[in-house]
C-alpha cells in the first residue's frame, strides 16, 4: 500500500487522512506489457504537478544534446514543425525556439505549462489523445517531429495516445519517444521507479507491438543512460519506406528475447529480489542509527517516495530530505511525512550520511554537494544495492 508519489503534504495536512492504494505490478500474458491497475484519474495526478524538468542540470544537457543531434539528422529548420507531448516547463522546446524552429508544447499541468510560456515556448494546457490530435489537425497543425519524453508510462489509454500521435504526424515525419527500459529496471533492481503515476513499463518488444497496431514502424532505437537506463525509439508511418529499420532494432529485440522478457516466469523472480534489497537497506540504516550516526536525504523524487514507503523509512531514520525545487520545499513526503527543506540545510546540520533518493542523478548530486566531504560525511545510494560513496573533499 502506497500513496500517490507526487502528493506532497502541507504542514496543515499532516493530521488528515491520506489515500493509500495497492502498488501491485501485473504482466500481460499475451503482449507482456507490464502495467499497474489504475486507481486515480490522471487529471487528479497531473492537474497540478510538482515535477519541473529544468531543476536537473544533467537533464537540461540531455535535452540540448538531443536537439543538436535530431536537427542534424533530419535537417530540421524554420520550415519544419516540432510538437512535444507532456512538454513540462519548456526544458526541451526552448532549444528549438532558440534556433527559430517552430515548436509547440502540450502539457496537462497548468502550473508547469506557465513556466514554459514564460520562456517563450507556446504551450497548450491539455491532455493529449486522438480527440486533441483531430482538433489540432483541423486547426491546420501537424508535426514533422513529435517528441514524447517519459510520458508513455503515464498514459492510461496507450492506444488512444499512440493513435493521436499517428494522426498528428506528417506523412514523412518522425516520432521520438523516451521510456525507462524495463530490461534495465529488472537487471538493476530499479523497483522504486514503479509508482501509481506510471501506468506502464516498456520493453522494446512490447512498445514495438503497440506502435505496429497503429501502423507505425520503429526504425531505430538508442539505449540511453538517463533515468537509470532508457530507450529512445524512432517511429515512422508504415507507408514511409524511406526509413529502413537499422541493426540496433534487430539487436535489441534479440537481446530482450534472450533475457526472457517474452516469458511470464521472468517477471515472477523479480519480487524476491526486491524484498532482499529492502532488507539490506534497512540493515544499513538500523546499524547507522544504533551507532549514533545522523542521516539526511537528498531529493524528493517520485521514485524516492516509493522506496521510503515500501521500506517504512520515516523520520526515525531520515531527519529530513532536501530538494532544489522550491515547489516541494516546506512540504512533507507523502505517506512518510519527512520534511522537505532547501539544500542549504545539509550545510547547517552536517549529517554523517546523505541518502541520495534520485540515484540516477547521483554523479550530479555528489558533484554539487562535494562540501559534504569537509566534515567527513558520506553519500549512500540505495539502488541497485546499498553503496556508501566517499565524496571528493570540497575546498569551498
Amino acid at each position: 500500500m502506497s500513496p500517490l508519489c507526487e502528493s506532497y503534504v502541507r504542514a496543515d495536512q499532516l493530521h488528515q487522512m491520506e489515500a493509500f492504494y495497492p502498488l501491485h505490478v501485473y504482466v500481460c500474458e499475451r503482449c507482456h506489457l507490464v502495467q499497474l491497475q489504475q486507481f486515480v484519474d490522471p487529471k487528479e495526478i497531473f492537474g497540478e504537478y510538482a515535477y519541473f524538468s529544468s531543476y536537473s542540470e544533467s537533464w537540461l544537457e540531455h535535452a540540448r544534446q538531443y536537439t543538436e543531434a535530431i536537427v542534424a539528422r533530419f535537417g530540421l529548420d524554420e520550415r519544419r514543425s516540432v510538437v512535444e507531448l507532456a512538454s513540462n516547463d519548456g526544458y526541451l522546446l526552448r532549444n528549438f525556439v532558440a534556433r527559430g524552429i517552430p515548436a509547440f508544447g502540450i502539457e496537462p499541468a497548468a502550473n508547469v505549462a506557465e513556466a514554459a510560456i514564460r520562456q517563450g515556448v507556446p504551450t497548450r494546457v491539455a491532455f493529449f489523445g486522438l480527440a486533441l490530435a483531430n482538433e489540432l489537425v483541423a486547426e491546420g497543425k501537424s508535426a514533422d517531429l513529435i517528441v514524447a519524453n517519459n510520458v508513455l508510462a503515464q498514459v492510461p489509454d496507450l492506444n488512444d495516445f499512440v493513435s493521436g500521435m499517428r494522426m498528428l504526424l506528417k506523412s514523412d515525419g518522425v516520432i521520438t519517444a523516451e521510456v525507462p527500459h524495463l530490461l534495465r529496471l529488472i537487471l538493476e533492481n530499479q523497483f522504486d521507479t514503479i509508482y501509481h503515476e506510471h501506468f506502464s513499463y516498456f520493453s522494446f518488444i512490447t512498445i514495438e507491438s503497440i506502435f505496429a497496431a497503429h501502423r507505425l514502424v520503429l526504425f531505430d532505437v538508442e539505449e540511453l543512460p538517463s533515468h537509470g537506463g532508457s530507450l529512445r525509439i524512432y517511429a515512422r508511418h508504415e507507408a514511409d519506406t524511406s526509413k529502413v529499420a537499422g541493426d540496433r532494432v534487430h539487436a535489441l529485440r534479440d537481446c530482450e528475447v534472450e533475457a526472457g522478457l517474452n516469458r511470464v516466469e521472468t517477471y515472477g523472480r523479480f519480487g524476491e529480489q526486491v524484498k532482499r534489497t529492502k532488507r539490506r537497506l534497512l540493515d544499513f540504516l538500523i546499524d547507522a542509527k544504533q551507532n549514533g550516526k545522523s542521516i539526511a536525504g537528498y531529493g524528493a523524487p517520485g521514485k524516492g517516495n516509493t522506496l521510503l514507503n515500501y521500506c517504512g523509512i520515516r523520520t526515525d531514520f531520515l531527519d529530513y530530505t532536501v530538494d532544489r525545487n522550491p515547489y516541494k520545499q516546506g512540504k512533507f513526503t507523502p505517506g512518510t511525512h519527512i520534511p522537505i527543506l532547501a539544500p542549504e540545510k545539509i550545510l547547517e546540520t552536517r549529517p554523517d550520511y546523505v541518502l541520495i533518493l534520485p540515484w540516477n542523478l547521483r554523479d550530479e548530486i555528489i558533484r554539487q554537494m562535494a562540501v559534504v566531504g569537509r566534515w567527513g560525511g558520506k553519500f549512500v545510494v540505495p539502488i541497485p544495492e546499498v553503496k556508501v560513496l566517499e565524496p571528493a573533499v570540497s575546498s569551498m
